[in-house]
């Protein structure tokens, strides 16, 4: 039996009518409310009335070049964030999380903040300006699933606001090819010169390049919107030097063909000419083609 994914409506306002401005996001059916700044809007938004709800709060950054992140919790957000964090100078967004009702708990609030900075840390996209982990407190059994439902539903919307630091691209282990789905396409990506050899699967709209594919061992091409992403991969052990090339260590989903072709490659490359089927019969463009006229058909 297939199961059944049911969509979800995120609502987005931009509360100066401008995309780099205040914006407030909301989930029908969820209770959290977000409210996103740029810093240098901090007072106005301090100033609305969410801002003083018990909640969570993360602040984003770059520190020294890298990206860099702060959670933290409190009973009144607008009172912990001007009276501490405003003396951080590297952070130039605040995202401040809390409920409709304002209905969370200093508990509650805790409990959130030592799981954002237990996920965080364990995805390792950005660097934390926490020190340890907080422990986390002593919630009713019904309480903490209630918690783990609102962190579901965070764990949604803060993509679609571009704060990815709670997102897992490592996918589970593949199954081998002789083994593997006929219906999951899979390709190859090679390089006698510079000695690389990458596989990747498509599946359920994702790329992903399987654990043991090598890849370049350092960033070789100029700077790129994907320089960043073989950085981070670097810093998080997803690439890990071995002898003269980088190699996967997990199984990697990428948003597309050519961000996985230019990690593997170490610069821009064009992945969809780049990758081919793994029997070498066409490249991923002809063969994305081919699927397109296919459909063309059945639509007829």
């Amino acid at each position: 039996m297939t199961a059944t994914v049911e969509g979800r409506s995120l609502e987005l306002y931009f509360i100066e009518g401008k995309p780099d401005g205040m914006l407030t996001a909301e989930v029908f059916n969820w209770t959290g409310h977000i409210l996103m700044t740029p810093r240098t809007r901090i007072g106005a938004a301090l100033s609305r009335k969410e801002a003083r709800h018990t909640g969570v709060y993360i602040l984003i950054g770059e520190q020294d070049g890298e990206p860099r992140a702060y959670i933290g919790e409190g009973e009144d957000i607008s009172d912990r964030i001007r009276n501490h964090d405003t003396r951080k100078d590297w952070w130039t967004t605040a995202v401040l999380i809390t409920s409709t009702a304002n209905n969370l708990h200093k508990a509650h609030v805790k409990y959130l903040e030592a799981r954002l900075i237990e996920v965080a840390r364990d995805v390792g996209r950005v660097a934390l300006g926490n020190g340890t982990n907080p422990a986390k407190p002593g919630l009713s059994e019904a309480a903490k699933s209630n918690m783990e439902a609102f962190l579901d539903y965070l764990f949604m919307v803060l993509p679609a606001l571009r704060v990815d630091m709670f997102m897992r691209n490592t996918r589970p282990a593949e199954a081998s090819s002789s083994t593997r789905s006929g219906t999951t396409p899979e390709f190859k990506l090679a390089s006698k010169r510079h000695g690389l050899n990458a596989t990747a699967v498509l599946r359920d709209g994702e790329f992903i390049v399987l654990a043991g594919s090598l890849a370049r061992i350092r960033w070789e091409g100029v700077s790129s919107t994907y320089t960043s992403l073989y950085e981070e991969l670097r810093r998080s052990g997803v690439l890990r030097e071995q002898g003269d090339h980088c190699v996967f260590t997990e199984n990697y989903a990428f948003s597309s063909p050519s961000a996985a072709a230019a990690v593997v490659s170490g610069r821009s490359t064009n992945g969809t000419t780049a990758w081919y089927l793994a029997d070498g019969s066409m490249s991923y463009k002809e063969w994305e083609a081919a699927q397109l006229q296919l459909s063309s058909g059945e639509a007829a």
